[in-house]
């Protein structure tokens, strides 16, 4: 799983923060992995705070991936199902995202789960 912002992105992963920085630039030339199992082949993108651009790529199947700050707008761009949930640990009211749908770009959603669960 690698995630991707021009300057940092930050996501929770089974309760850590997860933060990488890349090079300005290098989001928009990085190349996929090539998919593990257990992952959800493909990019999965939201907009952060302040409208900041954030993306996962190959993010895992089956596990809820808490957002660590506010983010709308998600757009699965993996070959799996997305399910946007509007409270953390995937609870509340879901959203399915088909593979290559998205959600109304003021959608606001505080975790994720990829697959079918």
């Amino acid at each position: 799983m690698r995630f991707f912002r021009p300057v940092l992105a930050a996501v929770a992963v089974a309760g850590c923060a997860l933060a990488f920085a890349v090079p300005a630039g290098a989001a928009g030339t990085a190349k996929a992995d090539t998919a593990r199992a257990g992952t959800a082949k493909g990019w999965f993108a939201w907009v952060g705070p302040k409208g900041a651009p954030f993306f996962v790529e190959n993010p895992p199947d089956g596990r809820c991936l808490t957002m660590s700050q506010e983010s709308q707008g998600a757009h699965n761009g993996t070959v799996l199902p997305a399910t946007v949930y509007p409270q953390k640990e995937c609870k509340g009211t879901p959203l399915h995202l088909p593979p290559g749908h998205h959600a109304p770009r003021n959608a606001p959603f505080a975790s994720v789960k990829f697959g079918s669960h």
